[in-house]
């Protein structure tokens, strides 16, 4: 289990992770939109209970890669709050 940030049910900002030969760029996207993305990283998103979200994947398409670098991906996600309060200000 691994905790992922979120901004009601899309993501917070765009991030960019690679695993491998595989890349993903994960994209907020406006509400009514959807989960735009291929099946590995689609069935990730949904499984994280995210609504809408752009997607792209680029590089090498092993799912098993794909999987890695989308969950990166989603672990490299901060809200506003937290970088503040790592900054000491606010």
């Amino acid at each position: 289990m691994v905790g992922v940030f979120l901004k009601d049910v899309t993501i917070p900002h765009e991030v960019f992770c690679h695993f491998g030969g595989a890349k993903v760029l994960l994209r907020p996207a406006s509400p009514g939109t959807g989960i735009i993305a291929g099946k590995t990283v689609r069935s990730v998103l949904e499984s994280v209970g995210l609504k809408d979200v752009l997607s792209k994947s680029l590089g090498s398409k092993n799912a098993a890669n794909v999987v890695k670098a989308t969950l990166g991906a989603l672990q490299q996600l901060r809200l506003r709050e937290d970088i503040y309060r790592s900054r000491g200000s606010r």
